[in-house]
């Protein structure tokens, strides 16, 4: 017998944008009218004193200005269309849509920069420096305060990436003072296999020091299974033999041996949120509007480098060679963008650990999973289709869903179970 159900959380709206959705869309308006009060300023300037190299900036500000525009409309059309039942998981993939777009359009101005700047040292041309390093100050200061602007607290919309921001299962010490001592016990993940690690300081004028194979470690998980952890002196602490399986949701039985009968203690451990503010929480859309104007804001510092290294050197081939540097910069971001919400566009999964945590707390049930899918929906939300195999067929798909409920980035949750034991 099979039983399928889907959740949406909160509701069954399929609104799946990010936290920050309309706050970003009115950071990049604001960085829009910026751009365009400069661009008018350039090109109305520049034309009224003679100067195409103001003219030029001018038009150069207009394609941020196009770049803005691409991440609000995309932003607007996902508010707009957001309970739009012909978006079968919502518009919260709009904002990729977006960032893959602007991506493509970052890796057209670096081969036009790289190309510019190639012809440029194969044929030199005259140089107002002082104009030049004027202009590329005024394109500096513009790109600060649109970087500045579009950064806010959103913290992910820096051109690099940053360590994924897993979950600790319990990295603050639990401390136990017992008759022969105090022990500070933890769970150690850093990188490794979970395990228990047991630090003992020993109490003053106590009858007995305790070993390692005096503690007793036992494990009681909410559906009653229980499992006895043996440990080890590795020298700074002890650490216990086998890994700890997920999930981390259990009491923890700590007694000491022979003496067990005059010392016990139980310790509650809870599985915590998971990632907090992990890779698949990041507005791509976001991003790639604070590339566009990060990336010239290195291009303009690299262009004050070069001009100046001509104008007070005469090194004047050092301008184009800064622009071959700067073409190279945006090109590797922009490869960046594209890998990231190329990846998404193409629902590959964005995070393996949470996969592998589910099928695990499927498997605690004494259950088996014969099919599990995870994308990402939008920003801080994941979609997750999971076909469990049960042997209990008291257990329903409501089971599971309640059961996966702890994992808060699971937004649209759909399960299939199908029982191995005829009713």
């Amino acid at each position: 017998m099979n039983a399928v159900s889907t959740l949406a959380r909160p509701d069954h709206d399929h609104v799946f944008l990010g936290e920050g959705h309309d706050r970003n869309a009115r950071r990049t308006l604001w960085v829009i009218i910026l751009c365009t009060a400069v661009m008018v300023v350039e090109i109305v300037g520049g034309m009224h004193f003679g100067s195409l190299a103001l003219v030029a900036d001018g038009l150069h500000m207009s394609t941020h200005a196009a770049a803005m525009l691409i991440a609000t409309l995309a932003y607007t059309y996902a508010r707009r269309h957001a309970h739009d039942g012909r978006f079968s998981f919502g518009t919260g993939k709009l904002g990729d849509l977006a960032g893959f777009s602007s991506a493509i359009i970052l890796a057209m101005i670096a081969l036009l920069i790289g190309y510019e700047a190639v012809n440029r040292m194969l044929h030199p041309v005259r140089i107002d420096f002082d104009q030049a390093i004027a202009i590329a100050f005024l394109g500096l200061a513009v790109n600060v305060i649109s970087a500045w602007m579009l950064s806010g607290d959103q913290g992910h919309g820096h051109p690099h990436g940053h360590a994924h921001a897993h979950h600790a299962h319990e990295d603050r010490p639990r401390v136990i003072d017992t008759p022969a001592g105090r022990l500070r016990l933890s769970i150690f993940e850093d990188g490794a296999p979970p395990r228990f690690q047991v630090r003992y300081l020993q109490v003053p004028g106590a009858a007995h020091a305790l070993q390692a194979s005096d503690l007793m470690l036992t494990t009681v998980r909410p559906d009653g299974q229980q499992q006895r952890f043996a440990l080890r002196d590795v020298g700074e602490y002890w650490e216990s033999i086998d890994e700890i399986p997920e999930p981390h949701e259990f009491d923890l039985n700590v007694g000491l041996g022979s003496r067990s009968d005059a010392f016990g203690a139980t310790l509650h451990y809870e599985e915590s949120a998971h990632h907090a503010h992990g890779e698949h929480h990041r507005d791509h859309n976001m991003r790639a509007a604070f590339v566009h104007v990060a990336a010239d804001a290195a291009v303009s510092v690299l262009a004050i480098l070069g001009l100046s290294a001509g104008k007070f050197f005469g090194l004047n081939f050092m301008d184009p060679v800064m622009g071959i540097v700067g073409a190279l910069v945006i090109a590797n971001w922009s490869l960046g963008l594209i890998q990231g919400t190329g990846a998404i566009l193409l629902d590959m999964n964005p995070d393996h650990r949470l996969s592998h945590e589910i099928a695990t707390l499927v498997k605690s049930q004494g259950d088996s999973v014969s099919d599990l899918h995870l994308w990402r929906l939008g920003p801080g939300h994941l979609g997750a289709i999971v076909s469990v195999q049960s042997q209990d067929n008291a257990r329903d798909s409501a089971h599971y869903q309640r059961l996966l409920a702890r994992f808060a980035d699971l937004s649209h949750v759909t399960v299939e179970v199908k029982h191995l034991c005829p009713s």
